[in-house]
Order: C-alpha cells, then sequence, then structure tokens
C-alpha cells in the first residue's frame, strides 16, 4: 500500500514537472521557435554539420550595373556608416561558414575600418579626398576611391548625453551572445560618460516598460543595478516600446546635446506592430520633428536575426546599424569609436560626376540600397546618411576609360579631370545643406595604402557574393593584395580582416 501511494504521489510530481515546462513553453513567446539558441535550459551549442543562420533575414541585393556616360554621367547616393554586415560575416565565418550573399553589403564591409585620411582644416566639419588607381581584378579598368572624414572632437568639447537605452528582454534575447552581451555592453558604455550625461531605460518584451526615468550618470551604481537585473523572457512587442523611448528622449531633450536611442535587439516582432513598413513609418515620424533624437540600431544573436528590419529602421531614424557578435565588438562600438554617437554631419550626400569624354562606363561597388535620384542631391527634405565625430566613409567605383584615354606618364595626370566629386551635408539636420567639391585628374600607378585596402576589402566582398562584376577576383587575389600587411592599423582590425580571409579557404 505504501509503495503504491508512493509511485502515485512520484506521478504527480513529474506530471506537474512537465506541465510547469510546458507552460514556460508557451509563454516564453518566441522561445521554442525552432532557431538555434532560443530555449530558457542552458546556452545552445552549434552543431556545425548544419547552416545554423538559415532563419536569419535579409534583404535581396542586386549588384549596381555598369552604366554609359553617354547616357548618364552623374552617380548619386547616400553615405552609409554602418557595419553591421562585416561583423555578421566575421560571426559566420568564425563559425565555420561563409555568410548568406544576401548579408554582404560591400559599403559595410569598407566602412567598418577607419582610414587614414585628414582631418577638415578651418571651420568644416567634413574632408575629402580621392584617389584613382588600377584595378586589381580587370587590367583595362581604373579603381576610384571616394574618402570622406568627419571632424574629431577633443574630449572638452565633447556634448552631454542624453540616452535611452531601448532594450529587448523577449525569449528570443536569451543565451549568451545575447542580452547577457547587450548587459556587458551597456555596463561598459557606463564606465566612460560623463557624470552629468543622462540615461534612461525603457524595456520591452510582451509589454514595455520604463524600468528608469531619465538619471544623471552619476548615480552609476543604480544604472548598473537596472540592466543587471534585465533576464529575457515573453513575446516580442517593440513598437510601443520605441514610442516610449522616443517620448522620454523628448522629455529630457539636451539642446546641443547628443540625444540617441540606442536599441539592443534581434529584431524579431512578432506582437503588435510587426510590419516593416509600419515601423518605418513610426520612426520616420519622430525623425522628422524638430528637435533631433537619433537612433543606433545594435544587433545581436542569429538563427532569426531581422538584419533586414534593422537597418531600414537605423536609417529611417537617423542613425546606424551595428552587429555585435563578441565582447572585442562590444568594445569597439561603445568605447574604442563611441564618438561616433556624436553626429557632425547630417544628410551626406555623394554626387559624382563622370568626365564624358576619358570615362566609358562607371559603376558604383556596393551602396545599392543607397543610391539616389541625381534630383535628390541639391533637396534638403531628402533623408540621407550621418557621419560621426572622427569617421571615415569610404567609397569606390570602377571605370571603363574610353579609347582615348591617356595620362602623362611623367605627371601621372590626364589631360582633364576624370571626375568632380560634389558632397551635401548639414551640420545640423533642420539647416540648409553646405556644399563640397573636389576634382581628380591623376592616376597612381602605387596606389595608397588606403586604397590597396579598399581594393582588398571590396574583391573580398564580391568574392563572397559571388558577383558578376568579380572578374578575377578569388579569394587568392585578395590574400595578395593584403601583402605583408600595413602600417596604419588601428586596433589591429586589418590584421584580423587577413585572419578572416584565411579562414575563408576553408569554410563551407
Amino acid at each position: 500500500m505504501f509503495i503504491k501511494r508512493l509511485l502515485l504521489e512520484m506521478s504527480a510530481f513529474f506530471a506537474a514537472v512537465v506541465f510547469s515546462c510546458l507552460l514556460v513553453s508557451c509563454s516564453a513567446g518566441d522561445d521554442y521557435y525552432g532557431f538555434p539558441g532560443a530555449g530558457y535550459f542552458g546556452s545552445w551549442e552549434p552543431d556545425l554539420e548544419t547552416d545554423y543562420f538559415s532563419g536569419d533575414k535579409f534583404d535581396t541585393i542586386i549588384d549596381n550595373p555598369f552604366v554609359l556616360t553617354s547616357e548618364e554621367n552623374v552617380s548619386t547616393f547616400s553615405l552609409d556608416a554602418d557595419s553591421a554586415s562585416y561583423s555578421y560575416m566575421r560571426k559566420s565565418i568564425n563559425t565555420g561558414f561563409l555568410p548568406d550573399e544576401s548579408s554582404v553589403r560591400i559599403e559595410e564591409y569598407l566602412n567598418y575600418f577607419t582610414y587614414d585620411y585628414e582631418d577638415p582644416k578651418g571651420n568644416e566639419t567634413v574632408a575629402l579626398n580621392s584617389e584613382v588607381s588600377s584595378c586589381p581584378w580587370n587590367d583595362e579598368h581604373y579603381l576610384v576611391r571616394l574618402g570622406i572624414k568627419g571632424k574629431s572632437i577633443e574630449a572638452e568639447n565633447v556634448p552631454l548625453n542624453n540616452y535611452v537605452f531601448l532594450i529587448d528582454v523577449s525569449g528570443s534575447m536569451n543565451g549568451s551572445d545575447r542580452l547577457p552581451l547587450l548587459k556587458k555592453c551597456l555596463i561598459k558604455m557606463l564606465d566612460s560618460m560623463n557624470p552629468n550625461d543622462r540615461v534612461s531605460i525603457v524595456t520591452y518584451s510582451g509589454h514595455e516598460e520604463l524600468l528608469l526615468e531619465s538619471t544623471l550618470v552619476e548615480n552609476k551604481n543604480l544604472i548598473k543595478s537596472k540592466i543587471n537585473s534585465l533576464t529575457a523572457n515573453g513575446a516580442t512587442n517593440g513598437a510601443r516600446a520605441i514610442n516610449m523611448a522616443y517620448r522620454e528622449a523628448l522629455d529630457n531633450y539636451i539642446e546641443g546635446g547628443n540625444n540617441r536611442i540606442i536599441m539592443g535587439t534581434d529584431g524579431d516582432f512578432n506582437v503588435g506592430i510587426t510590419s516593416t513598413d509600419a515601423l518605418l513609418e513610426l520612426v520616420e515620424n519622430y525623425a522628422r520633428q524638430e528637435k533631433s533624437v537619433y537612433l543606433t540600431v545594435c544587433g545581436f544573436g542569429y538563427g532569426n536575426l531581422n538584419d533586414a528590419m534593422m537597418e531600414k529602421v537605423s536609417n529611417s531614424g537617423n542613425g546606424t546599424y551595428v552587429y555585435v557578435d563578441s565582447e572585442n565588438e562590444m568594445n569597439k562600438v561603445f568605447v574604442e569609436e563611441s564618438s561616433r554617437f556624436i553626429t557632425v554631419a547630417n544628410d551626406c550626400k555623394a554626387q559624382i560626376t563622370f568626365n564624358k569624354d576619358l570615362v566609358y562606363m562607371y559603376r558604383l561597388i556596393g551602396y545599392e540600397n543607397r543610391v539616389l535620384a541625381n534630383e535628390d542631391f541639391e533637396n534638403d527634405k531628402t533623408d540621407a546618411a550621418e557621419i560621426g565625430a572622427g569617421q571615415t566613409v569610404t567609397a569606390l567605383y570602377e571605370i571603363v576609360p574610353c579609347e582615348n584615354c591617356s595620362y602623362d606618364p611623367e605627371s601621372k595626370e590626364f589631360a582633364e579631370s576624370l571626375f568632380t566629386f560634389d558632397f551635401r551635408y548639414k551640420e545640423k539636420l533642420n539647416e540648409e545643406s553646405k556644399l563640397l567639391s573636389c576634382t581628380q585628374n591623376k592616376f597612381s600607378e602605387t596606389c595608397s595604402e588606403n586604397m590597396r585596402f579598399a581594393q582588398a576589402v571590396a574583391a573580398f566582398g564580391m568574392v563572397l557574393r559571388k558577383s558578376e562584376y568579380k572578374g578575377s577576383c578569388s579569394l587568392n587575389l585578395v590574400t595578395e593584395l593584403l601583402g605583408n600587411g600595413f602600417t596604419f592599423d588601428p586596433s589591429g582590425r586589418r590584421c584580423e580582416f587577413s585572419e578572416l580571409v584565411s579562414r575563408a579557404f576553408s569554410c563551407n
């Protein structure tokens, strides 16, 4: 009788445990949709026999084609200062896989790195430079490099920050490379901030919450305790939290300061407003307001990463999009390059006018989703990208010369300018834009380190994209272009790139 009763009680106990587990699974919302790293019961370890990045969402990219200058000799595009595509590639390769072709945005590969460009002179907040060299993947073509640098700001001149940390605490943020890494990021950032800066915290899962009202960073321990208390659970309803974050930023707006929302998420909105178009409209409505609040979107995790949505939302919110795949990237974004959160040039647009007598065809490498109509260049209502303090931006064109296009072998100069590089930007969002221009008539047989490195990065991107325009590009060519390294290599990131290229040889 005793044994029978004991067995019955044990059966009831185990049934309760199973039922409780099912309840947790159901209440987790997006925790159990089958993607990697989403569970509650310990960290997920990848099975290297399968492509566990397959649930990530990217927009399809179609390479920019060659354009005949006889039909259109003017090319206009918005700059891109994002870097998410590069660090996503690094995550993929370090795990043994080549990245999804649609994830490869070559402009973000180029602009992940800092280039050795001169600072602006005088009262300008932006400086331009350009260079023309031979094209390493097609001997009959030239390569044009355009360089832009935002003005650096001395520590004593850094404006006060009004940050709203908008944190996704839904179940899909469970896993060591998601919410725990995001928490480390924010705490690391706090330790480098001014005591008079302000921080608010808004969280969201099934519902939104103002976890911490705007608080001076001198109360760092309070802010850290709020961050450390965060746990991942529930579905993802981000739209109402975005509204709350903007209201909090506007309520505590600092005139002349850096007012910015820093959003940490995997982008997996599955409750409330979930369509990208509706989210874009929401963010654009705030971006058009007189008070300028910027938006930085930080992507985390893999397997259900909504890259397509996050890139578009950050663009619409006058901001940038980064992907944080490691503590090293965390340190780069939130400490080493935190000055990039301070915008020095707004709505930055480039317009290149090619000389029809010298250039037969041209192709913009990358920037496919940043191309603008030529008439948008002078239209100050057209939204474009922002550049942070001390930030460099690079763009490449591959050009096909006309048959009679030749340069003086002694002076290395063409008889006329190959192109004019016009650049428009606003020092403040609601002001009129300013125009800068430069021309280029020189050819460099021995290209600069800046050009050689940009060539290698672009070639690598075209190989990964399997671009129809890659010519003789190969991993071997990329290795050859990298050569024996570079004299300019802040934080060793170019060396790291060389190691990634080596690993790519053995990836699936």
